[in-house]
């Protein structure tokens, strides 16, 4: 059986660094524009549908998120993701309607690494795990999974399911 509650933390693709460009505001690199687009089939074969998609107000995960194509059922843009810690991405996911199964957060490091090897427990894919705690590069695709709704999940109760990154070519 599927799981029910789904969250998918998707990192933003290769950012590029114009001079005089604050962090917030910089766009992707011409390399994260081809591993951007090429996120859709890597997005549905992991996570599956989209009922919900939480876009960091940053140029390069607005971007990203543009350049994937991945359909979500609603979408909208969640300036708290930017820099967020551990606490508030956990607090973003819980305050999701019970109606809502599979999120798909687009935003950063080093928030969304930190919150998948919080979350990940007993049950989680092993080979993922070591992939993602290698290294959770940009473009990469963290998808946790649990049989309890978004606002009951802790420290190690969650299933991380899988971890894939996209490259384009």
């Amino acid at each position: 059986m599927a799981d029910p509650y789904v969250l998918g933390l998707l990192r933003h693709a290769k950012s590029a660094y114009p001079d005089g460009v604050i962090d917030h505001d910089r766009p992707l690199s011409p390399r994260g524009e081809r591993d951007a687009a090429a996120l859709g089939p890597i997005v549905a074969e992991h996570q599956g549908s989209i009922d919900l998609a939480l876009v960091s107000s940053a140029t390069r995960a607005q971007q990203t998120w543009a350049l994937a194509k991945v359909a979500a059922s609603s979408e909208r843009e969640e300036p708290r993701i930017y820099e967020a810690s551990t606490d508030t991405l956990i607090d973003i996911a819980a305050g999701v309607t019970s109606d809502v199964h599979s999120v798909l957060m687009v935003g950063h490091n080093p928030g969304f690494e930190a919150l998948a090897r919080a979350l990940s427990g007993r049950g989680s894919d092993a080979d993922a795990l070591e992939r993602l705690i290698q290294k959770f590069p940009t473009c990469a695709l963290a998808v946790l999974a649990s049989d309890v709704p978004f606002e009951r999940w802790t420290s190690a109760t969650v299933r991380l399911r899988s971890f894939a990154i996209a490259r384009g070519g």
